[in-house]
């Protein structure tokens, strides 16, 4: 009869004790994604379109070396044409080319986690990984946001041996989504700011001498209105419900958009807020100097981005929960609360988005209700993040 200490090696050694490590979780979760995204189980809208019709659309205009110069639904620094091109170079469809890409991004997370875990000596982060994610849904797998959240990992992963090579990763990453940026404010040596500079520049030089258009999408953003799903959305939903605003909800700039009297005010305001986040975060770091983990500062950098912003896409959860389970590899984080209030609104972002995205396009209560109550944890969640992390614990 087997003694006590084999029987967590026999667990281990079945197929329901694998599933029980990060790993085995993410491999299982991974498989429901992927099923969700291929119409098996059946998430709401279908999601896939942006790759199928709009992605695709974009290679096959960006393969001649122009951008797409009058598609006002282009707001990506050049950088991310790479990225849209990728999957053409595989010799499959291009939808199971980009699904496969980004599952190898999904892994790499994995795989960087699993290094800062052995380092700082926490599972926590690999956990919040591979089972909050996919509690996004569908829209994990049909957005191209795994590619840029893994580069800012690894960026912050290499920060203190390599601060070289983390300025790169910030550079290249802030060449395909720009958010990647707020992370130099964990820099600690001037290295990283180098790399940063040098990489993008060199981005930026090499699109516009041997493309066309490469920076039209930044003529694309002056006009835009609030996105529905936004922060600043609340006042808009609460305005049209209790006393009958006249705005309305429209496709605008390749989104849900609030558009009406006042827009314009409440949309020029964001930037601002923006501004003073960043204030913020130079005030702060100028008193830390050195004494916190990047990942934190790099998280509520992030999240004070988020919530200022005029547009909070569904995918911009991915991001936070990327920096959020780098946090949780360490011990010594301040940002564990943080972490935490970042799964119901991760849930809460399913529901809204695909789920009952009609009631948000409608703005009925239950839309309205739904958005306040997943900002209302994503404000939360900045609130704590800025205050533990100037209290350092």
């Amino acid at each position: 009869m087997p003694d006590r200490a084999s029987a967590p090696g026999a667990l281990s050694a079945l197929p329901v004790g694998r599933l029980l490590t990060p790993w085995g979780w993410w491999l299982a979760t991974r498989t429901v994604l992927l099923l969700m995204v291929l119409g098996v189980l059946h998430v709401g809208l279908d999601v896939t379109s942006d790759v199928k019709v709009i992605y695709q659309g974009w290679a096959a205009v960006l393969r001649t070396g122009t951008f797409p110069l009058d598609d006002v639904t282009w707001q990506y620094p050049p950088l991310a044409a790479l990225v849209i091109i990728a999957p053409s170079w595989l010799p499959w469809s291009y939808f199971a080319s980009f699904l496969a890409l980004l599952g190898i991004c999904d892994a790499a997370a994995m795989g960087l986690l699993t290094r800062a875990a052995r380092r700082g000596g926490a599972t926590a982060g690999l956990w919040l990984w591979a089972a909050a994610v996919p509690l996004l849904g569908p829209t994990v797998y049909t957005r191209f946001d795994l590619a840029v959240t893994v580069l800012a990992m690894a960026a912050l992963v290499f920060l203190s041996r390599r601060p070289r090579v983390a300025g790169v990763l910030i550079g290249l990453g802030t060449m395909i989504k720009v958010w990647p940026v707020v992370l130099l404010i964990a820099a600690r040596r001037l290295r990283v700011l180098a790399g940063a500079a040098v990489s993008a520049l060199v981005v930026a030089f090499g699109f516009a001498v041997f493309t066309v258009g490469a920076y039209s999408f930044m003529g694309f953003q002056g006009s835009r209105g609030i996105e529905v799903e936004s922060v600043p959305a609340v006042p808009c939903y609460f305005a049209s419900l209790l006393f009958g605003w006249p705005g309305r909800t429209q496709m605008h700039y390749g989104s849900l958009e609030f558009l009406g009297p006042g827009v314009p005010v409440l949309a020029a305001l964001m930037p601002l807020l923006t501004l003073a986040g960043l204030g913020w975060l130079l005030w702060w770091r100028r008193r830390a100097r050195g004494r916190f983990l990047a990942a934190d500062a790099g998280l509520t950098a992030l999240l004070l981005f988020t919530v200022t912003s005029r547009v909070l896409s569904p995918q911009y959860l991915i991001w936070l929960l990327g920096i959020a389970a780098l946090c949780l590899c360490s011990p010594r984080t301040t940002q564990r609360t943080v972490a935490l209030l970042l799964v119901p609104a991760t849930v809460l972002t399913l529901l809204e988005f695909p789920l009952f995205f009609g009631e948000l396009a409608k703005v009925t209560w239950w839309g309205a209700l739904l958005v306040t109550a997943r900002n209302g944890l994503l404000v939360a969640a900045t609130v704590v993040s800025c205050r533990r992390l100037a209290a350092g614990r």
